[in-house]
């Protein structure tokens, strides 16, 4: 019995090392700080599932509550298809974090100041939250819900770079909102959601200078 419980919980943890989960966390901490003292405040709109959400419960009138894991499931099968079940037992522990420190944060007064009255700089300084946070999740080969697992399902069929993929599902769900939302508020969301996608890539395809060193003296002693 033991063995089995032994054999279990190795396949459930492998892959998932210290360093790993506690970059997760750091990602999920950052990410979410950001969304809820900047984007929620200022009513910055998302792209993705959580643009497409308030587009369905705008025209639909459907609940929210039932739309968001109709998504969040769709994007996460497709991803299941394409990345492996790997990557989607790393999500479960990413979004996990991701939940529970949008509860923690709730739990206190904003730490910000209120940029409502500055959307532009709401909209830079909201995508460099997410976009870091956002990045130190995907670099462990997780995600922070569905937005993150349909873009880099869309990155790997397609072979794009992970930033075009964030970039094409945003636009597209932002061109749609602009059927029930102001120019003005979507030309912020627009400016947040770009920065927050190439600051995505640039997160997951970052090398340290000690670790290039290593890569090219690997290649070289190959060579």
């Amino acid at each position: 019995m033991r063995s089995r419980i032994s054999e279990l919980w190795g396949k459930l943890t492998e892959g998932l090392t210290l360093q790993k989960v506690l970059l997760i966390l750091l990602g999920a901490m950052i990410c979410t700080f950001g969304i809820h003292n900047i984007h929620q405040r200022t009513h910055i709109t998302e792209g993705g599932v959580i643009g497409l959400m308030l587009f369905v419960e705008h025209w639909c009138a459907f609940s929210p509550a039932y739309i968001t894991p109709v998504l969040d499931i769709a994007c996460y099968l497709l991803a299941f298809k394409y990345l492996g079940a790997g990557f989607i037992k790393i999500s479960i522990v990413s979004t996990m974090f991701v939940s529970g420190f949008y509860k923690l944060w709730e739990q206190f007064p904003p730490m910000l100041p209120d940029l409502s009255d500055h959307p532009l700089a709401a909209a830079v300084l909201g995508g460099l939250f997410v976009g870091i946070g956002v990045g130190l999740i995907i670099r462990q080969g997780g995600s922070s819900g569905g937005d993150d697992a349909l873009a880099l399902s869309i990155s790997h069929i397609f072979k794009w770079r992970l930033s075009r993929s964030y970039l094409f599902t945003d636009a597209v769900v932002l061109l749609l909102s602009l059927s029930y939302i102001p120019v003005m508020r979507i030309a912020f969301s627009l400016i947040t959601v770009t920065i927050s996608s190439y600051l995505i890539d640039w997160v997951k395809e970052f090398e340290f200078p000690a670790a290039k060193k290593s890569k090219v003296a690997q290649q070289q002693s190959e060579c």
